[in-house]
């Protein structure tokens, strides 16, 4: 093998050890995105771009000239394999089958080596992605439980107040019924008062009016003795 070719290869096999490390299913989206956040990656991430399309290009060069040299040594095999029938000339076939084999195996190299290449840009995309989404739902669920939390004060601190106002009215009731005890038994003593001075003036009438009643028996009695001994009188002086 070439050392381009053997270059390409390594290359194959990291690329398969990184797949294999991120879908590996302990370690979190969080922590891959911690690491790709990192200064080492940071570095990376501002020529991030470049550094794909390089490698890009030159994988699609080395699966291009793979192909080319399928088709060269595919060529020459089926040169090799007729002049066989004819002239019988095995080692010339045999180079050539070792050749074509190298060409296939340059082939899968450069092919799997430019795939995985994209499937590792496409993982660590996803990986991101998904990191951020999960921190969004962990916010979102944050935002959700205080939302939920200061809901519950406000109606507890609503309950409260409503507990309150009823106890402040219920003090108020209580004071307005002791006003109104307070104002009927004045009332009452009023009334009792009136009741008695009534009772007073009624007595007082009536006795007024036995007084008077007497007073004028008196005074009828005195008339009627004033005129009894008025007679007498008259009589003499006829």
């Amino acid at each position: 093998m070439s050392i381009q070719w053997t270059i390409v290869a390594a290359f194959l096999y990291a690329e398969i050890a990184v797949v294999l490390l991120l879908m590996i299913p302990f370690i979190s989206p969080r922590s891959w995105n911690k690491i790709f956040k990192s200064r080492f990656f940071k570095s990376l991430g501002a020529q991030a771009d470049i550094y794909f399309t390089v490698m890009i290009v030159v994988l699609v060069l080395f699966f291009f000239d793979s192909i080319r040299e399928m088709r060269k040594y595919g060529a020459h095999r089926d040169e090799a394999q007729s002049e066989y029938h004819h002239h019988g000339n095995l080692d010339v076939e045999m180079q050539q089958s070792m050749k074509m084999f190298r060409a296939q195996r340059n082939f899968y190299i450069a092919g799997f080596s430019l795939f995985l290449w994209l499937v590792i840009r496409r993982l660590v995309t996803l990986i991101c992605a998904q990191a951020v989404l999960l921190a969004v739902n962990e916010a979102s669920m944050k935002q959700a439980q205080s939302a939920t939390e200061a809901a519950q004060n406000l109606l507890k601190k609503s309950d409260n107040s409503k507990q309150n106002e009823g106890n402040v009215k219920t003090e108020t009731l209580e004071k307005q019924l002791d006003e109104l005890k307070t104002e009927l038994e004045k009332a009452r003593k009023d009334v009792s008062h009136l009741t008695k001075d009534r009772d007073a003036v009624k007595l007082q009438a009536e006795n007024l009016s036995k007084e008077y009643e007497r007073l004028c028996e008196e005074h009828s009695k005195a008339q009627q003795a004033a005129a009894a001994g008025g007679e007498p009188s008259n009589k003499k002086d006829n």
